[in-house]
């Protein structure tokens, strides 16, 4: 897969933050067994990360670490059991009317699976024209031109208008959707496993169109995916995720070198595309499934599946300690290192 890596720019950014995370945790109730007892999922707990406008944000981790849970809480279709998300410096609850209008249109989402997406009853316009119609846009004619320049924009012919989904092909609903989520010109994109469904060459497409249109118009975007080196090929910045719990969050420079916690290294040993110069310990890769979120293990939540666990790590859930600026790892390794109450985001 050839990945353009070269579009990805950092002269764009700036330092103040347009979405940040401020120590989250969302948890849901669970009825279980029989007679439907009902028990906590702490699907996110204690989750702290800024986004910067034109920075690319990735999240990864294995099924179940709570990253789709994330992209739905910052889009504002989850509310937070704890902690607080803003835009702008602004709660996400505190907007409304007009204001909460302008912010659905600010924050979009692309999902893995574009025909969940697509409404198979509505042709390709239909489904285009849509946000300018919920949203009062522009008139008839207005909508039209722009959503022929959305297309242009996404690299699909004007002769796709009028076909229905099932006549297109994987990769170019794919692009149908974000052309649909850059209708209202959005500031940040979240895509939540965007090219997992596609095939190789085809993801790699998508891949740079996101990367083009980052350049473009000084999208940020959150990268959502369980493919390490594909975050490493495009993000700037990384955070892993394990069961709910940020594991490490740092540089893309300091991840492509494999990382300083366990499980982030374990995910690189893991990955089907190995670095041969990366150096790690001779612990095996990641064995075994992650643990049921219902019934999390004590301490640090990795530790029944860590190679370099010692018995402290059964009992204290681990501080976030700071290796350098911008790079935070929660693991009793670094123990003696000192701990952050809030990651750093200069």
């Amino acid at each position: 897969m050839n990945v353009n890596v070269s579009l990805n720019p950092n002269n764009r950014q700036t330092t103040d933050s347009i979405l940040s995370f401020e120590n989250v945790g969302i948890q849901f109730s669970i009825k279980t067994g029989m007679f439907g007892k009902t028990r906590s999922l702490h699907a996110v707990q204690d989750v702290s990360f800024t986004l910067k406008p034109g920075e690319i944000l990735g999240i990864v981790g294995e099924s179940g670490s709570g990253k789709s849970t994330l992209g739905k809480l910052g889009m504002r279709l989850l509310k937070p059991t704890t902690g607080a998300i803003r835009y702008r410096g602004k709660l996400l609850q505190d907007y409304r009317g007009a204001e909460l209008k302008q912010l659905c249109g600010d924050v979009q989402m692309v999902f893995q699976d574009p025909n969940a997406s697509l409404n198979s009853r509505l042709t390709i316009e239909q489904s285009l024209r849509e946000p300018f119609v919920l949203h009062k846009r522009g008139s008839k004619q207005e909508q039209g031109q722009e959503i022929l320049r959305l297309l242009d924009i996404v690299g699909l012919p004007a002769s796709v208008l009028h076909r229905y989904p099932h006549e297109l092909s994987g990769g170019q609903k794919q692009r149908v959707v974000i052309a649909r989520a850059l209708a209202l010109k959005p500031k940040v994109i979240i895509a939540d496993e965007a090219v997992a469904a596609l095939d190789a060459s085809v993801k790699a497409q998508i891949i740079n169109l996101l990367l083009d249109l980052q350049k473009e118009f000084n999208l940020a975007i959150i990268f959502i995916s369980h493919d390490l080196p594909m975050v490493q090929a495009v993000c700037n910045r990384v955070l892993v995720l394990y069961l709910g719990r940020l594991m490490e969050y740092a540089p893309r420079e300091v991840i492509v070198q494999g990382g300083k916690h366990p499980y982030t290294q374990a995910l690189w040993k893991s990955s089907p595309i190995a670095d041969p110069d990366l150096v790690f310990s001779d612990d095996e890769p990641l064995q075994g499934e992650i643990p049921s979120p219902l019934n999390p293990p004590s301490g640090c939540v990795f530790h029944t599946r860590c190679p370099q666990a010692f018995q402290k790590c059964c009992e204290k859930i681990p501080d976030l300690y700071q290796l350098a600026p911008q790079h935070n790892v929660a693991c009793l390794l670094y123990e003696k290192l000192p701990a952050v109450e809030a990651l750093s985001t200069s």
